[in-house]
């Protein structure tokens, strides 16, 4: 497989949105696009055999994938792209896993089929982003309205989400201070020079409530605010430095982090974040947060792998950091 954009589908809404986003972010990049439907076999007990199994014929089943990736395909007709159509045998989630090892893009939708064997793109959008090789985008069936294809949504009663009209021109980044949302914050600050949009780095600061009475101390918010601002201008400035093409904006925002970040989906061009964060850091729990705003994002979300990058290296010079945790 060349290097090029992976999008999994199984014939629902979700995924047919996250088909549409694929292509458009293919002809973007001018990178092949492999659109790729996976099934298994199931496998029955039969205890008045001797072997003690007995397999589905498969054929049928496949026959059933090959109908679903001629529709997915068929969306495509007009579009000046270079498309891969691909059945795949196997468990969705292992499929699309080691796919991603030579992709540059992972594409799935936030919920898939229930009813295709072996196809369950609900759950791939969990595991997925998590197990990666390369960044994953989730696309929500409410993108449908974005992509010129409001009816998507609408079949699902989930036509709430703002008009494309009132969609800014702008990226967006989740950061809590860990490593993984700075290796975010750098994917983000490409995806904004690449379509040459405003990059906005978020971050925001879990209110304190019962579930915090264990703290010893109670916490001085002015001063953590004072804290984090100094902090967030420092990596403000060593983000500038690795991409002084991009308008760079910093937010230091009151509220579950979830919640902000699934607001700020709905009327930005992409939401980026990190697959792990901060366990410790006040409540700002990018990591057990990247759940939540998976299943409940109303835009385009791209979730980005750890790795090693040596920009990092550098970001201490730039001013005082988070303490690492632990």
């Amino acid at each position: 497989m060349q290097r090029g954009i992976v999008v999994g589908v199984d014939g629902s809404d979700q995924s047919i949105c996250a088909l549409l986003w694929a292509a458009r972010e293919a002809a973007r990049r001018d990178a092949p696009l492999y659109v790729v439907t996976a099934y298994t076999v199931p496998v029955f007990a039969a205890s008045s055999m001797d072997a003690g199994y007995a397999t589905v014929d498969d054929e049928v089943i496949r026959e059933s994938a090959q109908a679903v990736l001629d529709e997915a395909v068929s969306r495509l007709e007009g579009m000046a792209l270079e498309v891969h159509p691909r059945i795949e045998s196997g468990d969705a989630a292992g499929v699309l896993l080691d796919l991603s090892e030579d992709a540059e893009l992972m594409v799935v939708g936030s919920r898939g089929r229930g009813g295709f064997v072996g196809r369950l793109l609900g759950s791939v959008s969990s595991a997925l982003p998590a197990h990666a090789k390369c960044p994953t985008a989730v696309i929500p069936v409410c993108t449908g309205a974005r992509l010129g294809h409001p009816e998507l949504g609408r079949k699902q009663g989930r036509d709430r989400d703002v008009p494309p009209a009132a969609v800014e021109p702008v990226v967006v980044v989740g950061v809590d201070g860990s490593e993984q949302a700075r290796m975010a914050s750098l994917a983000a600050a490409e995806e904004a020079r690449s379509r040459g949009l405003p990059l906005r780095v978020i971050c925001s600061v879990a209110p304190f409530n019962g579930s915090l009475a264990w703290v010893p101390a109670p916490v001085d918010r002015e001063a953590l605010h004072a804290d984090l601002t100094v902090q967030l201008a420092a990596g403000r400035d060593w983000l500038q430095s690795h991409y002084p093409d991009v308008t760079i904006t910093v937010d230091l925002v009151d509220g579950p982090p979830a919640e902000v970040l699934i607001e700020a989906s709905a009327t930005s061009e992409l939401l980026v974040v990190g697959t792990r964060g901060r366990g410790g850091f006040a409540g700002m729990l990018l990591g057990s947060t990247s759940q939540g705003v998976l299943h409940h994002a109303r835009g385009p979300v791209l979730v980005v792998p750890d790795r090693a990058d040596p920009r990092l290296e550098d970001r201490g010079s730039f001013g005082p950091m988070v303490p690492r945790a632990g």
